[in-house]
């Protein structure tokens, strides 16, 4: 726990069994982790019998979902357990390791000491994502989408892509996901949710890495969702003009962080 407040972290899984086991006893080492929660997206690798071998060790809950859910699917089930088992703190770490667990502490520690209720691992600040393997499309495509979700949002984030992310409890409750894509676009409607809200979103520079066994989407799905991103933040500031309405950015959550952290 950090200062009193129960910490789990999440693992959205997918064909995940060269990583996987890596990522686990990377996030199981850190300081603060109560619970671990792994969810295998009805992987077609090992992911199931190395899930199911972790889960035997104590505070570690694994559910394998019988149908390929999608990325957004599956964190809805990852947030919908830690909420049922009490975290106060809860924390994503993709299982491919391509982001490093040991950011866990000190994410946990903002959002523990009151100073946060979203932290986001940035790949960007520090300047070194090219450096750590991301393929230049990826980067400039990164780059060009944060640009225009901050001008048309009004946040100053500097990326809106990473899988590495912390949240209070509270603001979780808050969120209704059930509106929200399945797909790989989930991560941003969230992140547009919890602005709507007028939560002030932390970053923390987080190295990064690309190998074979690292996760990744193809060209025709990076558009699809690249496009998602741009509806999104055009969405955003027709409902914060007043000139639209959404089921996914409903008007009693609007701005009810607004003034606090």
């Amino acid at each position: 726990m950090f200062n009193g407040k129960k910490v789990a972290v999440v693992m959205p899984a997918y064909n995940a069994e060269e990583t996987l086991l890596k990522t686990y006893e990377e996030c199981v080492s850190q300081p603060f982790v109560d619970l671990v929660i792994i969810v295998d997206d009805a992987s077609r690798d090992d992911t199931k019998s190395i899930g199911e071998t972790l889960a035997k060790n104590e505070n570690t809950i694994f559910l394998r979902l019988t149908e390929n859910r999608g990325y957004g699917g599956n964190q809805k089930n990852c947030y919908r357990i830690a909420l049922e088992q009490g975290a106060d703190i809860v924390i994503m770490v993709h299982p491919d390791y391509q982001y490093t667990p040991l950011l866990i502490p000190a994410m946990a520690s903002m959002i523990g000491n009151d100073l946060y209720h979203c932290v986001l691992g940035s790949r960007i600040l520090g300047g070194f994502a090219l450096k750590g393997g991301m393929p230049l499309y990826k980067y400039i495509s990164n780059r060009f989408l944060t640009f225009f979700e901050n001008l048309f949002t009004g946040a100053k984030l500097s990326e809106y892509h990473t899988g590495y992310r912390a949240f209070s409890a509270e603001l979780l409750k808050k969120l209704d996901f059930s509106h929200n894509s399945d797909d790989f676009v989930f991560d941003n409607e969230m992140l547009v949710q919890i602005l709507w809200t007028g939560v002030r979103i932390a970053e923390v520079s987080c190295p990064t890495k690309y190998f074979e066994e690292a996760s990744s989407i193809n060209f025709v799905r990076s558009c699809k969702y690249g496009m998602g991103c741009v509806f999104l933040s055009l969405l955003y500031r027709l409902c914060r003009m007043n000139v639209l309405k959404d089921k996914r950015l409903p008007k009693e959550i609007k701005d009810c962080f607004a003034g606090g952290k």
